[in-house]
């Protein structure tokens, strides 16, 4: 039987939010990564007060070589210059492959060495274990990190995800160096489940939501990792920020960013990469909308759409000045 869950005695309001952003990896039309204007987005993303997330899903990190892989380390550890940063650590298996404990290890040394928190994306052979396996599993890997996060997919996002039983998802919790967890089932009632657990168990993890199409999540207590902040990440900082004072115009605000998630996330979903380009060209953040060459696209007709977002979301932005 389901948990019933109400959702009303999650509410927290004039609470700080931990907004942290996945960075989009812009390219150049002819298919070089556009470095230039990856640094840019570094800084604003820091500038804004969020904390990046590199060599995620939004920036290519299934499909980026290794010499890339290192080189957006090494810049991020440059532009962080001491400030916290997130990095994955995606390990490329197929069904029925064994625990790639050595190539997560790899991950992680990697990560630490430029000053990064690693998050251990999900891989066919973490996932097949058994429930008992794969909390040990974690416990291994947590001993070879300073701290880390961790992932929950749903199969709508990765063949290779899985959403865990909330009783393996409190034993991953209670790791003592793992500081949250971000859940991306797209669903609103196990984000709160996880919720309900942490206050009750341990109240300073954070549950990170990576529900582009719910992003008032954080008004029950989650914390984001999210894609769709790479887009506007001064807009997610003016809409926290508007949360924790208590501002009413936070509904706004987050409407307008949730019409351009519900616009960027639709099927297919990992085309939002795209929409993620065009929309940083039309605010002048970027000087190309290209993107991976093994990426998935959007119809250029989408570009009006984004348009009259961007301009209503600086509306807003400007009228709350």
């Amino acid at each position: 039987m389901t948990e019933v869950i109400d959702p009303t005695k999650l509410l927290q309001p004039r609470r700080k939010i931990t907004g942290i952003s996945a960075i989009l990896l812009p390219y150049h039309s002819g298919g070089e990564v556009d470095w230039q204007g990856f640094d840019a987005h570094l800084h604003r993303t820091l500038d804004a007060g969020l904390i990046p997330a590199v060599n995620m899903d939004t920036g290519y990190g299934n499909l980026i070589d290794d010499a890339v892989r290192e080189e957006v380390l090494l810049r991020a550890q440059q532009i962080a210059d001491g400030r916290s940063f997130v990095a994955g650590i995606f390990v490329g298996d197929q069904p029925g492959s064994p625990f790639g404990k050595d190539l997560y290890r790899v991950g992680i040394e990697q990560i630490q060495r430029h000053g990064g928190t690693p998050i251990f994306f999900q891989s066919y052979g973490l996932i097949e274990l058994s429930d008992d396996e794969l909390v040990e599993a974690y416990q291994a890997l947590a001993c070879e990190c300073q701290e880390f996060l961790f992932f929950e997919l749903g199969k709508i996002f990765a063949p290779f995800g899985r959403i865990y039983a909330l009783d393996v998802y409190q034993q991953l919790m209670m790791i003592p160096n793992a500081l949250g967890a971000k859940h991306s089932s797209l669903h609103r009632l196990p984000e709160w489940q996880r919720l309900e657990l942490r206050n009750r168990v341990r109240p300073d993890f954070k549950v990170f939501t990576g529900n582009d199409l719910a992003i008032d999540m954080v008004m029950y207590g989650s914390d984001y990792l999210l894609g769709l902040s790479t887009f506007a990440p001064d807009a997610f900082a003016r809409r926290d920020a508007m949360w924790e004072a208590g501002d009413p115009s936070f509904y706004e605000l987050n409407d307008m960013l949730q019409y351009l998630g519900a616009f960027a996330f639709r099927d297919p979903t990992p085309a939002y990469k795209h929409s993620a380009a065009m929309f940083l060209k039309i605010r002048g953040m970027l000087a190309s909308d290209q993107t991976h060459p093994d990426s998935r696209h959007r119809s250029d007709s989408d570009v009006a759409v984004l348009q009259l977002i961007a301009s209503d979301i600086q509306r807003i932005m400007k009228e709350e000045n």
